[in-house]
């Protein structure tokens, strides 16, 4: 039997990339490096195969690293989530041709949360245009916390991004339904159908977040004074109540963020879910405004456009390879998860994956 060289994680990490992509010339490269050679079908077997073995020793081994960090606390400005097992933790690797790579308590249902901004951005965008997006919401960071009513009064546009709370109630006011109803459906199905899965909402999260929302009521009202809400005020704080209150695991996330590194295709269902033109555009505005008011930190460690939510989850996309996803309830004052954070940004260094260069 013929033997190889043992190969350095830095050799396999630029054959993960390579081999991710489908060796295809019209896929992005994600990382500056130098072309590795494939001498022989038998050298592209083994290579595939330890490309897969390194994922998963990747996400065992984030996993590993991290689990008993103890630093920052559930959110509890929503009482339910304060109930949510603080030690909860799962990693999750999907890869654009549909693999899954799974570490710890990756099928816990929690609340999606901020995470969901995005993807209804995509939505509207799917409806209207990505212009529709851009002047009517906006795609400018704040420079504000995510929910900050500041933010409002200082910027003469009132709402300029749809990953802050002000520019999502209206990202959900814009989606096209003629009742509450069919515009949470419409959202729902949407997400069902990057998840590949059937999400419900977890009713307990929502009505102590639709109990507590009154600082979203009053972005809600500030919005529509300027005209830049697109439906009945409270109709859109509820139904973007609902939004954030679906119950969501890290390995479905992590579909719904390989759709995106798919080009808008589901990997796992082959379904065409977004128009592949405007997912740089969704990628752009997560890379912006994505990590909260900690978002120029994350460009500058990781260099992924991703998007995180007080649930504690995080996905992160690396445009046609895959998607990162870590969970755990744990968050900072940014509202972060802490360990998702870590865990994230381990596997895109010992893989090279920023975006602006592996800076090794």
């Amino acid at each position: 039997m013929r033997s190889y060289p043992k190969m350095s994680r830095q050799f396999v990490g630029i054959v993960i990339v390579a081999f991710l992509s489908g060796c295809a010339a019209s896929q992005p490269r994600v990382a500056s490096a130098p072309s590795v050679p494939v001498a022989s079908a038998a050298t592209a077997k083994v290579s595939a195969s330890a490309a897969t073995a390194d994922l998963q020793t990747l996400v065992n081994e984030a996993h590993a690293r991290f689990k008993d960090v103890r630093d920052g606390a559930p959110a509890d400005y929503i009482p339910e989530l304060a109930k949510v097992p603080a030690e909860l933790f799962g990693v999750v690797i999907v890869t654009a041709r549909g693999e899954v790579y799974t570490a710890g308590d990756v099928d816990y249902a929690f609340s999606i949360q901020s995470v969901s901004k995005p993807f209804t951005a995509a939505l509207v965008m799917q409806q209207q245009g990505s212009d529709a997006i851009a002047q009517k919401i906006g795609v400018e960071p704040t420079g504000q916390k995510f929910n900050s009513i500041l933010a409002t009064q200082i910027i003469p546009q009132v709402s300029v991004n749809p990953l802050v709370n002000s520019g999502a109630i209206a990202s959900v006011s814009m989606v096209q339904a003629k009742t509450a109803k069919e515009r949470f459906n419409t959202i729902l199905d949407f997400f069902d159908r990057l998840s590949g899965a059937k999400l419900k909402v977890i009713e307990d999260v929502y009505k102590s977040e639709a109990a507590t929302n009154q600082r979203n009521r009053a972005h809600a009202y500030i919005l529509a004074a300027s005209e830049r809400i697109y439906s009945d005020p409270m109709e859109a704080v509820d139904v973007y109540t609902r939004q954030c209150s679906i119950g969501v695991t890290a390995k479905q996330l992590g579909v719904m963020g390989a759709t995106l590194a798919n080009h808008g295709v589901n990997p796992v269902t082959n379904q065409k879910v977004i128009e592949a033109k405007y997912v740089p555009k969704v990628l752009a505005i997560m890379m912006m405004a994505g990590f909260y008011n900690e978002s120029g930190m994350w460009a500058y460690t990781a260099g992924l456009p991703a998007k995180t939510g007080v649930g504690g989850g995080i996905v992160a996309v690396v445009p046609g390879n895959m998607a990162i996803v870590g969970f755990s309830p744990r968050v900072n004052d940014a509202g972060n998860s802490v360990r998702a954070t870590k865990a994230i940004e381990y596997i895109t260094d010992q893989l090279g994956l920023n975006l602006f260069g592996a800076g090794k």
